[in-house]
């Protein structure tokens, strides 16, 4: 495409991004500041006087941030000395040239990115707390308050191995389709949509799938199904690669674990690389210690089917069927049509992938640029030259950005439903890429 569609901003008045910006997002800035006080006296207990006027310094920055927002002002330089202050500041100059860059004028997803650093420089400037994670006990709680969900999948799981050599081909089939949807649906746990607040799974993962599949819009299932079994068929191939880019931990998490449990089990993969971040980013998304936390409340659980999972699962990180890798470019401001050029490493890993997973509505949007899309526009033709390998991407629709949609799909269900692409209730399974 000769010329690319404008990119979203918060400017427009009613607009899901002006709403996101004005209400939610000075929210969770408020949620890392009371997170911050009610851990004032661990601070203390732990560095003295200097964790006290730590957590004085970093909660007067955040307060700044807090202000600077609410006027809108124009976005300032970073001053830490974060790996990747030099790559902020300069994408940061070189767009100041082109638009106003203030909260609400500047690219939505930039301004939300940029919150999410800043916060994470407030922290940084205030040694010695700078490791601490203002979301922790929210994407913890996530989880803690998601455990009958998590029992009944597990049970399910263990189940399902126990006989999974014995499955008939169409079988294996219905049951990765039955597990792709309860990753897809799990992407409902947001806790950056809910501005921090609760968003517990409390229903029924195996009821959920049947009662949700009308609520997918575009669905390519049989497309990721066709590049695993075909490469399971091919006996010239060696090991099948799949990379999972994570989206939110705690039950999210959870059911991303689980289908990539299945994949290992079913030889659909012999090898499964997580992409996570590697700082806190929009409030749950999965970080290294998040995942890892999780494998241990796993692990300890006084349930045997939780204790059993975690177990199996420290056991595939050990022997690196399962791999973690966290890299800067998931951080940063750019779309994904520039990781070529801004993180080649990156890319040349994921092109080694037989099958890409983008989990979540954060992928999704630097997946498309943030851009204002029409819904009919081809994912591939939206994806602007990004193609490292056959990707997916599973999503519940949180911001208003869709394409690959049929003819007056979207604006049907605009009429009865007018916030229909702001609410998690829809889903998709889109698919890029050649099937072999």
């Amino acid at each position: 495409m000769d010329v690319l569609p404008i990119r979203m901003t918060a400017k427009e008045e009613g607009s899901f991004a002006y709403i996101s910006m004005k209400e939610r997002t000075p929210e969770i800035i408020k949620k890392a500041m009371a997170s911050l006080d009610e851990h004032q006296s661990n601070f203390t207990k732990l560095h003295g006087q200097a964790g006290t006027k730590a957590k004085q310094k970093a909660y007067s920055l955040l307060n700044d941030l807090l202000q600077q927002l609410k006027s809108d002002e124009p976005l300032k330089l970073l001053t830490d000395n974060y790996v990747d202050n030099d790559i902020w500041n300069e994408y940061l100059k070189n767009h100041e040239n082109k638009e106003k860059l203030s909260w609400f004028q500047a690219p939505w997803l930039y301004a939300e990115c940029y919150m999410y650093r800043r916060i994470h420089e407030a922290l940084m400037l205030s040694s010695p707390i700078s490791d601490f994670d203002v979301f922790k006990d929210l994407k913890c709680q996530s989880f803690l308050d998601s455990q009958e969900p998590i029992i009944i999948l597990c049970n399910y799981l263990q189940e399902l191995k126990r006989k999974i050599e014995t499955l008939s081909e169409n079988k294996l089939q219905e049951e990765f389709f039955k597990l792709l949807q309860i990753s897809l649906w799990g992407n409902k746990c947001d806790l950056s949509l809910s501005g921090g607040r609760s968003s517990a799974q409390f229903a029924t993962p195996m009821a959920v799938v049947a009662e949700l599949e009308s609520f997918i819009l575009v669905n390519h299932m049989d497309s990721i199904w066709s590049v695993l079994i075909m490469r399971k068929k091919n006996q010239e191939n060696i090991s099948t690669r799949v990379d999972f880019i994570l989206d939110n931990s705690g039950f999210e998490l959870y059911t991303d674990l689980v289908l990539a449990d299945f994949l290992l089990s079913a030889n659909l993969a012999s090898e499964i690389y997580f992409h996570g971040k590697s700082i806190p980013w929009f409030v749950s998304d999965t970080s290294e210690k998040d995942l890892m936390w999780l494998i241990y409340q796993l692990k300890t659980a006084h349930t045997n089917c939780m204790s059993r999972c975690g177990s199996i699962w420290e056991e595939f990180f050990l022997n690196h069927k399962w791999n973690y890798r966290d890299n800067m470019f998931w951080t940063l401001p750019h779309e994904y049509s520039a990781m070529s050029q801004v993180a080649p490493d990156l890319y040349a890993d994921l092109q080694k992938s037989n099958l890409i997973i983008f989990k979540g509505d954060l992928n999704y949007r630097k997946l498309l640029g943030d851009r204002k899309w029409t819904f009919t526009v081809p994912f591939h033709e939206a994806l602007n030259g990004f193609h490292p390998a056959p990707l997916c991407s599973i999503r519940t629709i949180k911001a208003e950005i869709q394409v690959g949609l049929e003819p007056g799909q979207g604006e049907r269900i605009a009429i009865s439903e007018p916030t229909w692409m702001n609410t998690g209730k829809y889903g998709i399974f889109q698919f890029d890429g050649p099937l072999s």
